[in-house]
C-alpha cells in the first residue's frame, strides 16, 4: 500500500505579461469618424472592508439620485451619478468575524465541522473573460498569503476545487510582477521552475492514480477532488509556460509613486495613504495594460482592522466596532472610513482619467464593488455596499437604492457578472441579477 499522500499546494510562479492594449492613438482617423472603435474589454473589481461600517453614516435617508450623502460618503459627491448605495443585503453565512469565509463564495465557510469553501464569484467570472490576459485575475491584500484556517482571511478568491488564492501586499512585488523585465539568469531559473513543478505534478498525478484503484466511495470522492485542483494547477502551469516570452507592458509612471522599493504595513516606516495610493494605482495599470480584467483587493481584513497615524483615532478600527454606542466610538468609526473613502475616490480619479478607443474612460468599463462582510455591530445584514462605474456595460445607477430585507450579497456579484458578459442562471444564492441596476 502506498504511503498516505500528502497535500501540496503549488503555488503558481508569475513572470511575462503582454502587449499593450489597443490606444485612440492606433486608430486610423477613418475610423473615428465611422464609429469602428476596437471592442473595449470589460473589468471587475471588488474591495473588501471588514469588520464593518458605522451604518449611521454610509446609507443615506433617502433613495435615488438625489438623496443627501452622510459622511462616509459624502467625499463621492461627484460621483453620486455614477454609483449606487445598496441598502438591504444580507450575507446568509456572515456575521461575527467570519463572514470573510463566506463574502465571494456564498458557502458555509467557517463551521464548527471545519471549513467548507467553494468557487468565488470572483472566479467564476475570471473562467470566462480571463483567459485572453496574462493573469486571469488578480489577488491584492494588505496582508499576504491566505491566513486559511484563521479568522482574518488575506485573500478573498477561491479557486473551482475550494482553494483559497495567496494574495499579495507589497507593490514593489506586485509592480514587478506585472512589469518587471528579466535577465538571462532570471530567465534560466524561471524556466527551471516551470520543469520543477512539471515534475511535481507527474509525481502527485501518479500517486493518485494508483491509490484510486484501491479506496472506496468517500476516498473516490475526496480523490476526484485533489484531481481537480491539480489539473487547475497544471492549466495555470501551462498558462504561465505560454505567457513566459512575451513582452511586458511599459507603463508610464507619471505622478504613480515609488515602485523601487518593497513596501508592507510590516515596514520600519510605513504611511498608511502612500501605500493606498500605490495599492490603488496599480489597480489601474493593470486593468489599463490589460494584464488582468478581474481583482479582488481586500483593503481591510476581517477582525485585524489595523491602526494607522492617517486615521488620528484612539484605538484600533475592530476596537472601534465594539462602541457600546459611545458617541465618540462611532464618531471616530466614521472618521476611518471616510478617509478610506477620499483615497477610493482618488482610485475614482484615476479609473477616469484613463481614456479609452472609444472617448470613454476606463471607469465606464470597470464594474467596482465597494462592500463588506459584516454590517453594524458584526452583523450579516445591512452590508454596507456600493457598486461603481460600468456605464458603458449597461449598469444604471441610482445614488441610493433600497432592496428588500435579507436580498442575497450575491446578488451583486451576479449583477457585475451579467454586465461584464458572464451570462449564468445562479450565482450562489441568487436567482438573478437587481434589475433597477441593468434596465
Amino acid at each position: 500500500m502506498p504511503s498516505p499522500l500528502s497535500r501540496r499546494t503549488v503555488l503558481r510562479s508569475v513572470a511575462g505579461s503582454l502587449t499593450l492594449p489597443a490606444l485612440s492613438a492606433m486608430m486610423p482617423r477613418k475610423s473615428w469618424a465611422a464609429g469602428a472603435f476596437p471592442d473595449v474589454p470589460a473589468r471587475m473589481m471588488v474591495a473588501h472592508f471588514g469588520t464593518g461600517m458605522n451604518l449611521h453614516q454610509f446609507f443615506p435617508t433617502t433613495t435615488g439620485n438625489d438623496c443627501e450623502l452622510p459622511q462616509i460618503v459624502r467625499p463621492l459627491e461627484d460621483y453620486r451619478r455614477r454609483m449606487t448605495i445598496i441598502s438591504g443585503l444580507q450575507l446568509q453565512h456572515g456575521g461575527g468575524h467570519t463572514g470573510d469565509y463566506s463574502f465571494l463564495t456564498g458557502t458555509e465557510g467557517w463551521t464548527t465541522s471545519g471549513i467548507k469553501g467553494g468557487i468565488s464569484a470572483d472566479q467564476v467570472v475570471a473562467k470566462s473573460i480571463g483567459q485572453k490576459t496574462r493573469f486571469p485575475s488578480l489577488q491584492f491584500s494588505i496582508r499576504r498569503g491566505t491566513n486559511f484556517g484563521q479568522q482574518g482571511l488575506a485573500t478573498l478568491s477561491w479557486s473551482e476545487s475550494g482553494i483559497p488564492l495567496a494574495a499579495e501586499n507589497d507593490p514593489y512585488v506586485l509592480f514587478n510582477r506585472l512589469f518587471g523585465v528579466e535577465d538571462a539568469s532570471q530567465a534560466a531559473n524561471r524556466d527551471d521552475n516551470f520543469r520543477r513543478r512539471g515534475s511535481i505534478l507527474d509525481y502527485v498525478r501518479d500517486e493518485a492514480n494508483q491509490i484510486q484503484r484501491k479506496v472506496g466511495k468517500n476516498d473516490q470522492a475526496k480523490l476526484d477532488e485533489y484531481f481537480s485542483a491539480v489539473r487547475e494547477v497544471e492549466s495555470q502551469l501551462q498558462r504561465d509556460i505560454d505567457w513566459s516570452n512575451q513582452p511586458k507592458p511599459e507603463p508610464r509612471l507619471n505622478d504613480l509613486g515609488n515602485y523601487s522599493q518593497s513596501l508592507t504595513p510590516d515596514s520600519k516606516e510605513f504611511d498608511y495613504g502612500v501605500y493606498q495610493k500605490l495599492m490603488y494605482d496599480l489597480v489601474a495599470l493593470a486593468f489599463q495594460t490589460d494584464s488582468t480584467r478581474v481583482i479582488t483587493y481586500n483593503v481591510r481584513r476581517e477582525l485585524a482592522g489595523g491602526t494607522y497615524a492617517v486615521h488620528n483615532v484612539s484605538k484600533g478600527f475592530h476596537a472601534l466596532t465594539h462602541h457600546n454606542n459611545d458617541p465618540k466610538n462611532l464618531s471616530e468609526l466614521a472618521q476611518v472610513d471616510e478617509i478610506n473613502m477620499r483615497f477610493w475616490k482618488q482610485f475614482l480619479d484615476r479609473l477616469q482619467s484613463i481614456e479609452q478607443p472609444d472617448g470613454t474612460s476606463l471607469l465606464d468599463h470597470t464594474a467596482l464593488a465597494y462592500s463588506s462582510s459584516a454590517g453594524m455591530d458584526h452583523s450579516r445584514d445591512r452590508l454596507p455596499t456600493a457598486i461603481f462605474g460600468g456605464e458603458s456595460l449597461g449598469i444604471q445607477h441610482q445614488t441610493h437604492l433600497e432592496l428588500d430585507d435579507k436580498t442575497p450579497l450575491a446578488r451583486v456579484w451576479h449583477t457585475m457578472a451579467d454586465r461584464v458578459g458572464v451570462k449564468v442562471d445562479r450565482l450562489q444564492d441568487s436567482t438573478s441579477p437587481i434589475d433597477e441596476l441593468i434596465g
